[in-house]
């Protein structure tokens, strides 16, 4: 028979709670962004806002060092959209350039 205290923690093991639910939540989301940043710096941000979504988790959960080594990853996910946001408005700019270019001179 089982005794009461496995019951106890039985059932603690079946539920979900906000915390799990966030935390998968942040995870999944974090996740996905990063399967497809390369489709735009966006997704580059989203990517760091669920680095520190889960950051956030991992130090309300009790688990430090992820929510430490989440901040790190959250760092560099925003470092690289800066540079990725830099190098797309520098890319816009020279189209743009191109097409004012053309206009002005349609024969050449």
């Amino acid at each position: 028979m089982v005794n009461e205290h496995e019951q106890i923690l039985q059932r603690q093991a079946d539920r979900l709670d906000a915390l799990t639910l966030f935390g998968l939540f942040a995870v999944s989301f974090t996740l996905v962004c990063y399967a497809l940043e390369k489709r735009g710096h966006w997704l580059v941000l989203g990517f760091a806002a669920g680095c520190a979504l889960s950051s956030a988790y991992g130090f309300l959960q009790g688990a430090w060092p992820f929510g430490v080594v989440e901040i790190v990853w959250t760092a560099v996910a925003l470092q690289r959209w800066w540079r990725e946001r830099a190098a797309a408005n520098r890319a816009a700019s020279q189209e743009g350039e191109r097409e004012k270019s053309s206009e002005a001179n349609p024969g050449a």
